[in-house]
């Protein structure tokens, strides 16, 4: 005997995948928020003399403990981008932007953000570019809204 199965009789349930966890953020990372939260962006110096931004706590070639941090930029220089033409309601803009890797003044290394220009034409490697801050500032990434063009004159 075969029974008609109803979409009504079977069980349905959300699922939710979820990782939550809490980290303390240490001196190093710590500091780097901190600077965020007072408009300062911060890298550190490794072994070798380079300035790594975002900061880390051990040197990557290395693995020694770093401290020393250094203030860079915050204005900086595009090394590379993509263009995103559909943000979804989790980037840091509601329009087309492009991802960029904005090397700071001062830094060796490269921090990705998000660029806010109007099109594609508007972004190219090498670009100058300045922090839009968030207007209240909490100490996180978000701090920085997204990076615009400097302006010609600065």
């Amino acid at each position: 005997m075969v029974t008609e199965r109803r979409d009504d009789d079977v069980l349905r349930a959300p699922l939710v995948i979820e990782y939550p966890f809490s980290r303390t953020t240490g001196p190093v990372i710590g500091a780097f928020l901190t600077g965020l939260r007072e408009g300062v962006l911060l890298g550190i110096r490794g072994r070798d003399g380079r300035v790594l931004v975002p900061p880390v706590e051990y040197d990557p070639l290395t693995s020694d403990d770093l401290t020393e941090l250094v203030e860079v930029g915050p204005a900086g220089v595009v090394t590379t981008w993509a263009w995103v033409t559909a943000p979804h309601a989790k980037h840091p803009l509601d329009h087309p932007f492009a991802w960029v890797l904005v090397r700071p003044d001062g830094a060796d290394t490269a921090m990705i953000h998000a660029l806010d220009v109007a099109s594609p034409n508007a972004v190219s490697t090498g670009m100058r570019v300045v922090p839009r801050w968030r207007e209240e500032r909490i100490g996180e990434i978000g701090d920085i809204e997204c990076f615009e063009p400097e302006a010609a004159d600065a």
